[in-house]
């Protein structure tokens, strides 16, 4: 599955070996990996072999697969500046997940949002999902800024912990529904 997503600033591709140096760079910096529940501190080039290793493992399981991890690229400059998932597909439930992460010199500049509106986009308007379920850890506010702005609600505190400093934390898990996500998307037409 070699899925391409393009937006006006960012085009959202497949992980390749080519993006070991980027990935590395962005996650081994412990302000941005201590909002991650899964990313080790310090994150090494054997650890972003590894993923890119995984994504395209699972890019390649089927005709149906239950995840998509996109490298999120800055155009035209062709930089990877932070990574995007659509995973835990349940196509039945018509469910996913999925996180977003940008490299903190690319922050505060809207890459996030833009990446993950497109992720959104994809998951309801190609997938045909139904329900996404995200999250954030305690204190992260940007996040959370971010998903609200999309139309995420909050409806659950679940006990976490992050990998990369060790610490336990609450999550804070969100969800948003298609409805809500075609509402907003009307509302924002009907103002333009």
């Amino acid at each position: 599955m070699d899925v391409k997503i393009e937006t006006s600033r960012l085009t959202l591709r497949p992980w390749g070996e080519e993006d070991v140096e980027q990935l590395t760079l962005g996650l081994n910096d412990l302000k941005l990996a201590k909002w991650m529940a899964f990313v080790p501190h310090p994150y090494s080039t054997l650890h972003a072999k590894n993923w890119i290793k995984r994504c395209q493992e699972i890019a390649n399981a089927g005709i149906r697969p239950v995840a998509y991890e996109f490298a999120v690229e800055l155009r035209p400059e062709r930089l990877v500046i932070g990574g995007v998932s659509l995973n835990k597909i349940d196509r039945e439930a018509g469910t996913g997940g999925g996180g977003i992460w940008i490299a903190n010199d690319y922050q505060g500049r809207g890459y996030g949002r833009e990446a993950f509106e497109a992720k959104i986009r994809f998951a309801f308007c190609e997938l045909g999902l139904t329900k996404l379920v995200n999250g954030y850890f305690d204190g992260n506010e940007n996040s959370w800024a971010m998903q609200r702005r999309l139309g995420y609600r909050r409806v659950a505190e679940v006990a976490s912990s992050c990998m990369a400093d060790g610490r336990q934390t609450i999550e804070h898990v969100t969800t948003l529904l298609r409805g809500d996500w075609e509402d907003r998307e009307d509302q924002q037409s009907n103002r333009a």
